[in-house]
């Protein structure tokens, strides 16, 4: 963590109870204009104060099932102009310009769906939270970005660390995709004599689905995302009236089917979406329910894919 800390908002200090909230005005959206401009200004002038250009995304994630934002989500997370439909480039350690850091800031002011933390090393942060609240840390006390953020209208506040700050207590996976993986998934599909489905998890909450056979292992394992959760499953039920039968009680829950065609699709369903999911499905070559947490699922194992010096960096 940076030694210096700074909580950028646009709420006055003075508007604030004894313990500390908000009482004053201020409205806790976006202005999606002058006020917004005040904080990209301001976080580009602690990460100029501080010698920085570049930042790293760490634990990305995009539009999930449940979206908390106090505005609606977007289409594409609110990152179509800085990254393609299937966000590559948008992953966990990816390395981005100033400009485009400060434009992730928006995104995240703006509750578009998107959300990550900005990193350079353990020498400068930035952090968005809810309710405007931005959170800036560098190894440098940044006095003119200060003064800065001072004269754009918003007020700094020191503190101890961000409330944002990545948890590595709560890192819950920790095998490596490594050959040793691999070959467990070979061994597996050697056991079953049938496929794995593969879930990859490129960024929180947004996964691509693979079915596994000893044929394509390789060329699935080639195109994978950097940093991504791997999770293998049994393979998909060729009885899809079994699958959804399934489906628990109530929801959510994630359906992945089989298209006639051998698209995998997926979607994350309650259970006031059944029966249109029936219908969507009918014509699936196979399929299987998955709960929507990995705590209760019956995987088979998990393991995150390393750098490729065979480091593991990403945090799941």
């Amino acid at each position: 963590m940076p030694k210096f800390v700074h909580r950028i908002t646009k709420y006055d200090p003075a508007d604030r109870d004894a313990r500390g909230s908000y009482i004053g005005t201020e409205d806790t959206v976006s202005d999606h204009g002058p006020v917004e401009a005040a904080y990209l200004a301001a976080v580009q002038a602690f990460a100029e104060d501080s010698g920085i250009a570049r930042l790293d995304i760490r634990d990305p994630s995009a539009t999930g099932f449940v979206h908390f934002g106090l505005e609606p989500p977007v289409e594409g997370h609110g990152l179509g102009e800085l990254f393609p439909p299937d966000l590559t480039g948008y992953h966990d350690g990816a390395e981005v310009s100033l400009a485009v850091a400060l434009q992730l800031v928006r995104v995240m002011l703006r509750d578009q769906g998107a959300w990550c933390r900005l990193e350079a090393g353990d020498t400068f942060t930035v952090h968005v939270g809810y309710d405007q609240y931005v959170y800036v840390g560098s190894n440098l006390p940044c006095e003119a970005a200060v003064a800065r953020t001072r004269e754009l209208g918003l007020f700094p506040e020191p503190m101890t660390g961000s409330p944002y700050a990545a948890d590595l207590d709560e890192t819950e996976v920790t095998e490596s995709a490594d050959e040793n993986f691999w070959a467990r998934v070979r061994t597996e599909l050697a056991a079953r004599g049938t496929a794995l489905l593969l879930q990859e998890t490129f960024v929180r909450n947004a996964n691509r689905w693979h079915r596994l056979t000893p044929e394509n292992l390789a060329a699935v394992r080639a195109g994978l995302g950097p940093r991504a959760l791997l999770t293998v499953w049994p393979d998909l039920n060729p009885d899809v009236d079994a699958a959804l039968a399934a489906l628990p009680e109530e929801g959510p829950a994630e359906f992945v089917w089989e298209t006639q065609d051998g698209t995998i699709s997926h979607v994350t369903v309650d259970d006031s979406e059944y029966r249109e999911l029936a219908s969507q499905v009918g014509t699936a070559r196979a399929a299987c329910v998955l709960p929507e947490h990995l705590d209760d699922t019956s995987s088979l194992f998990c393991a995150v894919l390393p750098d490729s010096d065979g480091v593991l960096r990403a945090r799941w």
